[in-house]
């Protein structure tokens, strides 16, 4: 009885810790950018959200690191947040650009990550055509050479072929 008290105690314990790390102090957005699409390609429309700036406050926001400029962050209608459009110049590189938002009251300053990728992700895209080698394939684009490759090929089995008829009979070679 005591054995199995002590376990469940234990047990219980155990849980009650690992559920104390996994919950997070505080309840509810940290007041951060968020940034819809998180990942985009370039020439693409981002979307970015907050809800660090006070009611009605607008933000200034800062896509330079992307080459995308400033942009205004305005209230929402749809509740307390602000929220704010830029789009992604056809010539941003493919990498992780940091995007920034200053409140105007107060000046509170927060970040969020926008990732450029080459590929959208809403389908993934399959490769097509040849690989420019240099060493060509079995059937190449021109039937003229791929039939005088298979005619050397010929010649040369047939050339070895009577080179070694002749040595297995001794004529030497």
């Amino acid at each position: 009885m005591r054995r199995t008290a002590r376990l469940l105690t234990g047990t219980a314990l155990a849980v009650a810790t690992a559920g104390a790390v996994a919950v997070p102090a505080y309840g509810g957005d940290d007041g951060g950018l968020a940034v819809f699409p998180a990942s985009v390609v370039p020439g693409g429309q981002v979307t970015v959200n907050t809800v660090a700036c006070a009611d009605g406050d607008t933000a200034a926001g800062d896509a330079s690191a992307v080459g995308a400029g400033s942009f205004t962050v305005a209230p929402s209608t749809q509740g307390h947040d602000a929220t704010g459009r830029f789009r992604v110049p056809p010539s941003a590189h493919p990498g992780t650009y940091e995007i920034v938002a200053t409140c105007t009251e107060g000046g509170r300053r927060v970040n969020g990550d926008l990732v450029v990728t080459l590929t959208s992700q809403r389908g993934q895209v399959h490769p097509r055509g040849s690989v420019k080698t240099g060493v060509g394939g079995a059937l190449g684009p021109d039937p003229v050479q791929t039939a005088a490759g298979v005619a050397a090929l010929a010649v040369a089995a047939a050339g070895g072929t009577w080179l070694l008829h002749r040595r297995a009979r001794g004529d030497g070679i």
